[in-house]
């Protein structure tokens, strides 16, 4: 709608996980690096944690596209929330192509998983599974039973990494099963983005989508990060909603007053 009005190619500050959008802030960068070594090495599992709109989806898919080829198959789970027997059937249709019966138990999925691991890791390659959104798996029996899939091995060699990407709630589920914390290779926390950095990730998103001068204020990026501590879903959905107003506007620049008019009228919503 206002792509052209601010000469931008693409909408740039949509919240999906586009890689091309990606910002290498310095504990995203970390994060990856510690996941990579994970994986590249072969360890049972590893956990990705952060508060709510951090880009941790995001960061699991840069992950699994970084990967060099034999890191193969690469499953990512989006919605893990159902039953342990719903969740392996899935698991399996996914991980190795074998469609379960509606009879299937969780003991059959996870020796359907354990035959088409072992082919694959005799064929030189390593399964990644990750599990999106994984505080959401709330029922003790499907945790426990991912724990058991990273046991796994062929040959001495475990078939598959497992990475849990999910809001901090997973941490006390996971103190409650010692034995699945102890699978961890790593554990990393995504933090929120600085006041330097979230003027640059504004300026990288912009440039990225095709602008050629400045559209924020320095000041306006100031009252950004202000009042969205840092959080780049949250910075995205205010950015995204200035360039709407300044355009309806025929604003030339944002300033920190309409960030924070914005902020007022369209983000923080009051029923008083």
């Amino acid at each position: 709608m206002y792509e052209d009005y601010w000469n931008l190619k693409a909408r740039p500050f949509e919240n999906t996980a586009i890689p091309a959008f990606y910002y290498p802030a310095e504990s995203a960068q970390g994060t990856l690096l510690k996941l990579r070594y994970a994986v590249e090495n072969r360890r049972g599992a590893a956990l990705l944690t952060g508060g709510e709109g951090l880009g941790k989806t995001l960061l699991a898919q840069l992950l699994l596209e970084q990967l060099p080829e034999p890191f193969t198959p690469k499953v990512h789970v989006v919605f893990p929330y159902m039953p342990a027997d719903q969740l392996l059937a899935y698991i399996v249709r996914e991980l190795v192509g074998v469609e379960q019966s509606a009879t299937s138990t969780i003991a059959d999925s996870v020796q359907a998983i354990r035959r088409g691991l072992r082919e694959n890791t005799r064929a030189g390659n390593h399964a990644v599974l990750v599990i999106d959104e994984a505080h959401l798996v709330a029922d003790f029996n499907a945790l426990e039973t991912l724990r058991l899939l990273t046991n796994l091995e062929t040959d001495g060699m475990l078939d598959m990494t497992l990475l849990l990407v999910g809001q901090t709630e997973i941490l006390p589920a996971l103190k409650r099963t010692p034995a699945f914390e102890t699978r961890l290779a790593v554990k990393c926390m995504v933090k929120a983005l600085t006041a330097d950095e979230t003027a640059s990730y504004v300026l990288h998103r912009l440039t990225t989508a095709g602008a050629r001068r400045e559209i924020f204020t320095p000041e306006a990026l100031e009252r950004l990060h202000q009042i969205t501590n840092g959080a780049p879903r949250r910075i995205n959905r205010l950015c995204d909603l200035a360039l709407l107003i300044a355009f309806a506007e025929e604003q030339s620049v944002i300033s920190a007053e309409q960030i924070e008019a914005v902020h007022e009228e369209l983000v923080a919503v009051s029923t008083d």
